[in-house]
């Protein structure tokens, strides 16, 4: 960043150094911050780890998934930066950095997810993919060229997201039961953007086979998890016990 002042430089270089990163990858992270106003960010450095994303009260992304040493030396840079944005008016006015409205502050690109479900815990976007993850109702939306898809997040309280790099566009994310594939969770509704069918209840959701083929799919699913130790016996016959009522 060759408009940063002097003090400003020296400040960067002084957070870079109490994290182990350099004075350059802490400037290319604070251009990312000040983009999000100070609130978000968006980058890719090889000392991140390469491409990823921080939210200020959300969830942090690097592309070492699970390097949790770096993940939190991120995180603390990125709150540091921060903090410098909030504190040098001349930041504010760089180009690219320009208020967001408030469907922009939400998620990238506006508020794709369904119609009914709350503000989003977090969200994020990697290639082709955009996500957003619902805490309180336990669900995760995810967007596929155009088409939206809501997933029951089970138990799960999800800590960070990577996506396969091999063009599969395969999303997995960490929780405290580890790493779990995107696909291992039930889908409450694969019909795109609409109203949020099935938050709280799966009734109706994927009609063109019916509410039992969903039920036995879902519970399949689930049986994958248990099998994996991610869901506990208790958890598993709950979750079993409650999808085969809706029957």
């Amino acid at each position: 960043m060759s408009n940063l002042s002097p003090a400003t430089r020296e400040r960067v270089a002084e957070i870079a150094g109490c994290h182990g990163f350099s004075a350059a990858a802490a400037e290319v992270m604070l251009a990312a911050v000040a983009r999000g106003r100070g609130a978000m960010a968006q980058f890719d450095h090889p000392e991140f780890g390469g491409a990823g994303q921080w939210m200020r009260g959300g969830m942090t992304m690097v592309g070492d998934m699970f390097n949790g040493a770096l993940k939190a030396r991120v995180e603390a840079l990125c709150a540091d930066l921060s903090a410098v944005f909030e504190s040098d008016p001349a930041l504010a006015r760089m180009p690219g950095t320009s208020a967001p409205s408030s469907a922009e502050a939400a998620a990238p690109g506006g508020a794709w997810w369904p119609a009914g479900l709350p503000a989003p815990e977090s969200t994020g976007a990697q290639n082709d993919v955009r996500y957003a993850w619902f805490a309180a109702p336990r669900r995760l939306a995810i967007e596929r060229a155009g088409r939206v898809t809501l997933y029951d997040t089970l138990d799960h309280r999800i800590a960070g997201f990577a996506q396969q790099q091999s063009g599969s566009s395969t999303l997995s994310f960490t929780s405290q039961h580890g790493a779990v594939d995107v696909v291992r969770l039930p889908v409450v509704d694969a019909h795109g953007v609409g109203d949020a069918r099935g938050v709280g209840d799966t009734k109706g959701a994927g009609d063109a086979k019916g509410p039992a083929h969903d039920v036995i799919a879902a519970i399949e699913r689930l049986a994958e998890l248990h099998a994996r130790g991610i869901l506990s016996d208790a958890e598993f016959a709950a979750k079993k016990a409650e999808l085969l009522g809706r029957i």
